[in-house]
């Protein structure tokens, strides 16, 4: 064992400890400089490196109708901003070059920005230009970093065009030009079933309504994660996660169906004598339950009707004679009458408990002795209530729970926010509440359609159920979800209720509710080419203080039924609500009902172009100026040879047109492209025609309303300048 060296080894530790103890003080003497007298050389470097995490906004999935057009989607907008200190500040030899090329520019990028948008003058955008350049800021430094160039949004065709502008193309770190960027909803058929597509509430990418508000976490995406670094005086971006864009939803919603109800029904809501203050119109494929049209219009304080609240889905109110099928459904179905139950109404005037119960025509000697179905035909209270009262008076909890059992109590569980399910009560004699509590007169006026909240879309899905042969099916908005092409996920029509009413009854209500449209109070809603079947209802209704006489009389309007009655297809429901007389249920609603119903049936129609040809002769239509492609497509389609695509067509080998035919089209091209500076008439013109003609002419279009073109902001013959608005009204 060896002895250890004590004189050997302690030098050798002592000298290693002074060595770490210099090396310490030395760091912490340099960490001391550091921290004080390069306190400012390193203070500027950390400013000229940043590090952020930025959070990037996904594209928001778009909503297609069920022919896969356009209803929403979103486009980016641009406000477009200068720094007007942009560059490093140390850097005095750029800043005095960028100094010296803005006042070299300032007058040329004034001009460029008024052609680019004509309503400010290149004076106007000068002055405000130099006041941002010469704007004093609270740290003492001259030049604004955020100054607005334009106010409002710009698209980007037009962001890109101001990019070009000089100075504006320099980096932004050195001539400070810069964007801020939006994702702007828009919706191509403007307010078309707008309360269901659903709103956005502007900038804030924040649902309002609608399928937008229902399926948000769908169609917004999520949210992706970059590092934002600067380095000295450059940017980088360094993608932690890409944000994942949202999917697109495809609705029920026809869009020739949509406008032809919409159309239909504001035109009667106009009427002098109809003057309504809210209109709803649902269409409804029978098989499906696909909704392919849903109306929603109130009176807006200007006198233009507006989609303002969702009515056919959330207007819970008393529904009137509509109601009564489902009274009468119930008695057949229990088995208590059959159609030849004769029903003793005397003059019109029959005293229930108390209280009168009054026919439409009292006043004319009433319907004195009718059948079970004939009081159905011309919408009788008294043979309707005295039926369920006569044998569910002592039992009314099985009169109700037979509605239930045939579906018009039924809870849909729409996934729509703000959809409302029926309010039926069951008898309770016990409550303090006056709305719950059942008296005497509670079932026979509850039998005729009062005393019970139900909104459009329930009694709708009823009547549709009828003509589905008892078959209750859910109504079905979205079709599927669709993600870059690939379906995520496609629903299916969804039955609730098998069987509403046995076979038997629902074939006899079948025959009943035709009769009503070809015998009853329903004719207007009838057709000369197809059968019709439903039923009208009229009903005093409560004014906004929940009272019945305040002076004026308020009515709820409705017709609902289906078509065509031997092999239905649609159902549909048309409920109007107006001040005073007259008030008809089938001379008004069932007007409209008859308008929808010749205007989707007239769009099924097949009709073949090769059936109306005169073999002998050459058809050679004229083609008017508009999208050439589109107009080839379709002469191509309809088996029309075009030469040249513009303005005419004819065949191919038809030697009569030759060189003189193509001469016409040379001159008819030069005369249209010496017009494209002139302000066209686009009045009666759809939409579609009238924006791709102006936008050809280097026009911005703002369209407002639907259907065809009544006015135009710019008049017809006037010079235009490219970035001109006009603003089209479509009526």
């Amino acid at each position: 064992m060896s002895k250890f060296k004590k004189e050997k080894v302690l030098p050798r530790y002592t000298a290693i400890a002074v060595v770490l103890t210099i090396i310490g003080v030395a760091i912490i003497g340099k960490a001391f400089y550091i921290m004080t007298v390069k306190k400012d050389y390193w203070t500027e470097v950390a400013s000229k490196m940043k590090r952020d995490s930025v959070s990037v906004k996904p594209n928001r999935g778009n909503i297609l109708s069920c022919d896969g057009q356009l209803m929403a989607s979103s486009i980016p907008e641009y406000k477009v901003f200068m720094d007007f200190q942009a560059g490093d500040p140390l850097d005095t030899a750029w800043t005095r070059k960028r100094d010296s090329l803005w006042y070299e520019k300032i007058d040329s990028i004034s001009m460029m920005l008024n052609e680019i948008f004509p309503s400010r003058s290149a004076a106007e955008f000068k002055a405000n230009l130099q006041e941002g350049h010469d704007k004093r800021l609270k740290n003492g430094t001259i030049g604004a970093r955020h100054w607005p160039i334009w106010p409002r949004r710009i698209d980007y065709s037009t962001y890109c065009e101001v990019k070009k502008i000089p100075f504006f193309n320099l980096p932004t770190n050195k001539g400070g030009f810069h964007r801020e960027e939006f994702n702007a909803r828009r919706r191509p058929f403007g307010s078309l079933a707008q309360r269901t597509v659903g709103i956005m509430f502007g900038a804030k990418d924040t649902a309002r309504c609608g399928i937008e508000l229902s399926y948000d976490s769908i169609l917004r995406g999520q949210n992706g994660l970059v590092h934002h670094q600067k380095v000295l005086n450059k940017y980088m971006d360094i993608t932690v996660a890409p944000p994942i864009d949202g999917a697109d939803i495809v609705t029920t919603i026809d869009v020739g169906m949509q406008d032809l109800a919409e159309r239909a029904l504001i035109e009667e809501m106009k009427l002098p004598e109809v003057n309504a203050e809210m209109g709803v119109a649902i269409l409804m494929e029978v098989k499906t339950g696909d909704v392919k049209a849903i109306v929603n219009m109130t009176r807006c304080e200007d006198g233009k009707y507006r989609e303002v609240v969702n009515n056919a889905i959330s207007h819970r109110c008393e529904p009137g004679s509509v109601f009564k099928v489902a009274s009468f459904l119930v008695a057949l179905d229990d088995g208590v009458v059959d159609t030849s139950f004769v029903i003793h109404t005397g003059c019109g005037v029959m005293n229930m408990h108390g209280r009168d119960m009054k026919d439409h025509n009292w006043r004319r000697g009433g319907y004195q002795d009718i059948n079970v179905a004939r009081a159905l035909e011309v919408s009788s209270n008294i043979g309707v209530s005295y039926v369920i009262d006569k044998f569910y008076n002592n039992n009314p909890e099985k009169y109700v729970q037979g509605l239930y059992r045939v579906g018009i109590g039924q809870d849909l569980q729409i996934p729509l926010v703000g959809y409302l399910p029926p309010q039926i009560r069951m008898p309770d004699t016990k409550t303090t509440n006056r709305a719950l509590y059942w008296s005497k007169t509670t079932l026979p006026w509850m039998s005729i359609g009062y005393e019970t909240q139900i909104a459009p879309i329930n009694t709708v899905t009823f009547y549709n159920a009828i003509a589905n042969n008892g078959k209750m099916v859910r109504p079905r908005f979205v079709k599927r979800i669709v993600k870059d092409g690939q379906t995520l996920i496609e629903t299916q029509p969804e039955v609730i209720k098998e069987q509403i009413a046995k076979p038997q009854t629902i074939a006899t209500m079948q025959t009943i509710l035709e009769h009503v449209v070809s015998q009853g109070l329903g004719k207007k809603a009838g057709s000369r080419s197809f059968k019709v079947a439903g039923k009208t209802g009229t009903a005093q209704i409560a004014d906004e203080h929940g009272g019945y006489h305040s002076g004026i009389t308020r009515y709820w309007l409705s017709f609902c039924g289906y078509f065509p009655a031997d092999d239905p297809r649609y159902t549909c429901i048309v409920c109007l609500k107006k001040s005073g007389l007259p008030a008809s249920g089938g001379g008004m609603s069932g007007v409209v009902f008859h308008h929808i119903a010749e205007g989707v049936m007239a769009h099924h129609l097949k009709m073949r172009v090769e059936d109306a040809r005169d073999s002998t002769s050459i058809l050679v239509p004229e083609v008017k100026n508009g999208n050439m492609v589109a107009a080839d497509y379709v002469l191509n389609k309809l088996g029309i040879k075009t030469f040249g695509g513009w303005n005419g067509a004819y065949p191919h080998s038809d030697p009569v047109w030759g060189k003189a035919t193509r001469e016409r089209d040379n001159v008819q091209l030069a005369q249209v492209k010496s017009n494209l500076g002139i302000m066209p008439d686009v009045r009666g013109m759809g939409a579609r025609d009238a924006v791709y003609m102006l936008e050809q002419r280097g026009l911005k279009v703002k369209l407002q309303g639907t259907g065809h073109i009544k006015k135009q902001s710019i008049p017809e013959g006037r010079n235009l300048q490219r970035g001109m608005t006009c603003e089209l009204i479509l009526e």
